[in-house]
């Protein structure tokens, strides 16, 4: 199955405010390179930059445009952490590597954010912190143990007390929690397309509006096809995630199996008075809690509340979503009023369960070799934008010869879910059940 590669934008606020990306051309004959990578988001973008500053060649090759996947679809929170999972999780299932990674997650966020101060990229970047309040008295014992295991490893988490919490917030929902001032927010679609500039300023070649039919090992080196042409290379970066089989079905078959694409759906409000928006997270730390259902809310740099969430029947354009979206902030900000959404969107989030009979290792990302010099990742777990840049330093490295041991990559074999699809279909219907274990305390 081949879709089509002229897919619209979302009608998303980042696709209205964000800054052009650089005018790109397509794959249109037989081409080489160093290093092929497919995928123009954080992590190819990333990937392309970091190989560039080593003096390397690289080509990206990208379905639409930079950004137009999962990387300038999401709310833009820059977040060091998974959402399921803490240090301990990591160094139980991969041990030294799983260390490794913890500690790459654990900069990630102020990586991403001298990133775009050295190259000055205009991504609307605020480093105001991130906070996961707690929504319900129980729940405070996991931000206790988040705040414990993080600060064994040295990251400048805080933990907050009810008081403390409601004053960050400008709300009396949440009973405490912890914050990270690493953290922050962006416009991510200004962020991506700021990568592509700078990425093709340094050297490198992003061919657009060219989706990846499939990838071979041909002698030596990686053939990678598209319609119109081929790309070839010695070593091969995949950074699709949830959108590796959009495209194609034939593009990694494993890889587009393990992971669930979920959709998430984002909201932005009217621009908000400056005197009701001072009352509402007034330092502006992005904010997500503790609910396994999504709920999270963050400023852009119009005064736009963002936020979002998840229905098991959206309606079409999210209609159904608003008025719940709506009743949601303004039962945690009753300043706030009647709630009108100016856009709504919405774009996969790869999520990574092993096994329905095995709930408690879901949410890991997974990293993967294809072969010699061949490497992919997936599974964000809706946590990849500080992530993401992170790893793409590190996928650069390992291109060229940077010892395992040395990175955070903690590889494992693909694990293909065979009821992939029907999961797919049914996912939204779990909301009934994180509802029932959200209710719940610990």
């Amino acid at each position: 199955m081949t879709q089509t590669s002229s897919a619209p934008w979302p009608p998303s606020l980042w696709a209205a405010t964000a800054p052009p990306g650089p005018v790109l051309q397509p794959v249109t004959g037989d081409e080489t390179a160093d290093v092929v990578v497919i995928g123009a988001g954080f992590t190819g973008l990333s990937t392309a930059i970091h190989l560039r500053e080593m003096g390397v060649g690289v080509t990206v090759v990208e379905a639409v445009e930079p950004g137009w996947g999962a990387s300038g679809r999401n709310n833009g929170q820059v977040i060091p952490t998974l959402a399921g999972h803490d240090p301990s999780g990591m160094t139980a299932r991969h041990g030294e590597a799983g260390e490794r990674f913890n500690t790459v997650l654990r900069d990630s966020a102020q990586y991403l954010f001298e990133t775009v101060r050295k190259y000055d990229i205009p991504a609307e970047a605020e480093q105001a912190g991130w906070v996961q309040p707690v929504h319900s008295p129980g729940r405070f014992k996991i931000a206790e143990k988040r705040v414990r295991e993080w600060s064994a490893i040295g990251a400048p988490v805080e933990l907050l007390d009810r008081a403390a919490t409601t004053k960050m917030l400008g709300s009396e929902a949440w009973f405490g929690g912890f914050w990270n001032p690493t953290g922050g927010h962006i416009n991510p679609l200004a962020l991506a397309r700021g990568l592509a500039h700078v990425a093709v300023r340094l050297g490198a070649v992003i061919r657009s509006r060219s989706p990846v039919q499939s990838y071979a090992r041909v002698g030596d080196n990686w053939v990678v096809r598209t319609d119109k042409g081929s790309v070839t290379a010695r070593a091969l970066v995949l950074a699709t995630n949830a959108y590796t089989g959009e495209f194609s079905d034939t593009l990694n078959r494993d890889i587009a199996r393990e992971v669930i694409p979920v959709m998430s759906w984002q909201m932005a409000t009217r621009p908000i008075s400056d005197n009701i928006a001072k009352t509402i997270i007034p330092d502006r730390q992005a904010m997500s809690d503790t609910h396994r259902e999504l709920y999270f809310a963050r400023w852009d740099a119009r005064n736009r509340l963002v936020t979002g969430g998840a229905a098991m029947v959206p309606g079409r354009d999210g209609d159904n979503l608003r008025p719940q979206l709506a009743a949601r902030l303004k039962k945690l900000w009753p300043q706030l009023g009647d709630i009108e959404f100016d856009f709504v969107w919405s774009g996969y989030v790869g999520m990574t369960p092993d096994s329905l009979l095995k709930p408690q290792v879901a949410g890991f990302p997974r990293f993967h070799r294809l072969g010699p010099n061949g490497y992919a990742w997936a599974g964000c777990n809706g946590r990849a934008v500080a992530l993401s840049v992170s790893l793409g330093r590190e996928l650069a490295k390992i291109t060229q010869g940077t010892p395992e041991g040395e990175l955070g990559l903690p590889f494992s074999e693909p694990t293909p879910q065979p009821l992939q699809p029907l999961i797919r279909r049914i996912a939204p219907f779990a909301l009934p059940l994180y509802r029932r274990l959200d209710a719940q305390e610990i």
